[in-house]
């Protein structure tokens, strides 16, 4: 069986010291496979949200190992560490993070600005992004002249222009009416399915969860269920 794209073995979290000392994860195993769809489900305060930042690099864990295409990510540091992020990741969150008053194209070509690719090719990659997501037209824009829904195309869009292995959605539809949001369901997982992306899920909604291939149950810093989409 191939290498997972993501692992992480026996990862704890831990906040503070002493008797205010919490743990957040308490030794938690996974493995996540190149192409597939996670939904990473539990309670507020069940761990959830830590563990998606550990996996996306965001966070490092108190003990444990993460490994990312089977490397040990311990010794990835300062520019190494960004440069990784950058390339591998894209993000998707229920809070948009939008520069309201940047036009579109100047919001979804930011990662390509921070990887230092050249202007024309950040513009070229930015329009062909908008465009796979019905926004070409609105590249000019600025990003607070629109509507939630087109605000969170905008996201993907600039998750998307540095061609990452793996989006992370954190509540993605949150912020979203219910016909608006399963038209964003639908363009992540479309990139899952037609790209081969990894899309890693934290939600609430069960109807999202049930669209992916695995959920993972997270309750009090454990992993308790970890179980496969039956096939229709």
């Amino acid at each position: 069986m191939s290498t997972p794209i993501l692992s992480i073995r026996d990862v704890r979290r831990s906040y503070g010291r002493g008797q205010n000392r919490f743990e957040a994860l308490k030794g938690l195993d996974l493995d996540i496979r190149q192409g597939e769809s996670i939904a990473i489900v539990g309670k507020s305060g069940s761990g959830k949200s830590t563990l998606m930042h550990i996996l996306a690099l965001l966070d490092t864990p108190s003990t444990g190992v993460v490994e990312l295409q089977g490397a040990d990510t311990a010794n990835l540091r300062g520019a190494a560490l960004n440069r990784t992020r950058n390339k591998t990741f894209g993000f998707v969150f229920q809070q948009f993070f939008l520069t309201a008053n940047a036009s579109v194209l100047e919001n979804v070509v930011l990662p390509m600005k921070i990887a230092g690719i050249p202007r024309s090719e950040r513009r070229r990659r930015g329009l062909a992004a908008l465009e796979q997501l019905d926004l070409a037209d609105k590249a000019g824009n600025k990003a607070v002249d629109l509507s939630g829904g087109q605000k969170q195309r905008v996201v993907i869009a600039r998750a998307l222009v540095n061609e990452p292995s793996i989006i992370f959605a954190d509540e993605p539809t949150g912020n979203l009416d219910s016909t608006t949001g399963a038209a964003v369901e639908d363009i992540l997982f479309g990139l899952n399915r037609d790209k081969g992306i990894t899309l890693i899920v934290v939600t609430h909604d069960e109807d999202l969860a049930a669209r992916c291939d695995r959920r993972i149950l997270i309750r009090d810093g454990l992993l308790v269920e970890d179980s496969a989409k039956v096939a229709a």
